[in-house]
Formats: C-alpha cells, sequence, structure tokens
C-alpha cells in the first residue's frame, strides 16, 4: 500500500501510487514506528521543496524520526501548496526564486526566514487552505500559477488551464467563475517577475 505522503495544490497529504518529481518537507509530521501521520500537517513554518538525490544521498522514506519526506507532482503543485524551492539541494533555484520573489513584492534583501513567514500567513486560514481572490483574469495568470474550482484544481500553462491529477495534468475548459488562487499571492508575484516552476511532463502535452 502506498504510504500517505504525496501533496496536493490544496496541501492536502494523500495516498497514491504515483510518483513525483520533487520532494519537501514540513519538519516531522510521522510515526517511523507505523510509517503514518501524526494529526499535525507541519511542525515548522519552513515548507521546502527538495531534489528526489543530493550528492548520491538517498532517504529511505519514513524510518527515522527525522523531517518527514513529502512528495509533489512537480514545482507548481509544492509552490501552490505553500512551499518554496530549499536553499540546500536547490541553491540556484532558491536564489533565483528569492530574485523574482524580491522583485514581484518590492522587497530586497530579504532572508528565507521572512519568505516562510509571509507564506504561512497565505497558505493558512485557521488551519486550513486559504484559498484568495483573483488578481486578474485566468488568461492573464503567470505560467505556474494554479486556481481552485470547486472541487478540482488547475494549472496555468500558455494560457490555457490544465486540470491537475495525482497521475498528471489534461486538458479542461473553465472560466473564471467561483475560481480562487491556489498559489500564494506573494509566490504567484515572483512568478509574475519571472520565476519559471519545474512543471511535469503532461503540462505540455
Amino acid at each position: 500500500m502506498p504510504l500517505q505522503n504525496r501533496v496536493t495544490p490544496t496541501g492536502e497529504i494523500i495516498a497514491t501510487p504515483h510518483r513525483g518529481l520533487f520532494v519537501g518537507n514540513r519538519g516531522i509530521i510521522h510515526d517511523p514506528g507505523t510509517k503514518t501521520l501524526l494529526r499535525k500537517r507541519w511542525s515548522t513554518p519552513m515548507w521546502l521543496t527538495c531534489v528526489l538525490e543530493f550528492r548520491g544521498r538517498r532517504r529511505e522514506v519514513m524510518v527515522r524520526r527525522s523531517w518527514t519526506e513529502l512528495f509533489f507532482l512537480d514545482e507548481a503543485t509544492a509552490l501552490a501548496a505553500g512551499h518554496r524551492p530549499c536553499f540546500f539541494c536547490r541553491r540556484a533555484d532558491a536564489n533565483r526564486f528569492r530574485a523574482s520573489w524580491e522583485q514581484g513584492n518590492g522587497a530586497t534583501s530579504v532572508r528565507a526566514g521572512e519568505i516562510d513567514r509571509v507564506l504561512h500567513r497565505e497558505r493558512l486560514d485557521h488551519g486550513r487552505k486559504r484559498l484568495h481572490p483573483l488578481p486578474r483574469p485566468l488568461a492573464e495568470l503567470p505560467d505556474g500559477a494554479m486556481v481552485q474550482q470547486g472541487a478540482d484544481s488547475y494549472l496555468i500553462a500558455q494560457g490555457r488551464a490544465l486540470l491537475w491529477s495525482p497521475a498528471g495534468y489534461r486538458a479542461a475548459e473553465m472560466t473564471d467563475d467561483n475560481t480562487m488562487l491556489l498559489t500564494p499571492p506573494s509566490t504567484l508575484r515572483a512568478l509574475a517577475a519571472g520565476y519559471r516552476p519545474v512543471l511535469h511532463p503532461s503540462a505540455g502535452k
């Protein structure tokens, strides 16, 4: 049976056999004895997105009292859930993200902890995923943005809306009506300023 360690764009953690392109963490939120999640879904405001392998190191999932390995379909999914690039294993990407975040949000010399504090306010509403009003029409959102309509999550790529699933994306029709922004607003402004997240191959089909 697959472990409950796959993050959706809404930040929910589900069990699915489908693999993802990135791993990340929110601190220690599992019991290594049973390899199951605790009731809490984060233990730190530092929510990271990491590479699957770094300098030949590979981790066995949920076996230690260490950070809980969570997986994402792609980077757009991780950003929508409220994560950011890791400055340790993805330093170049993290620096690009910070530069775009500063440009988009009118800030300078921002430290990672400051970004984390902003993201923590933007991603949560009394412990649940915070949804935001659309700041502009869907067709004008930057590539990599994600939105929610009803129970469904969508990626915006090249002006198209693509329906998210644990296995990948597929083309879909949607309108601006009753659509909310999933990607935290400060991250959306980083995307608009030029940061380009890694997308699942199905987004290009």
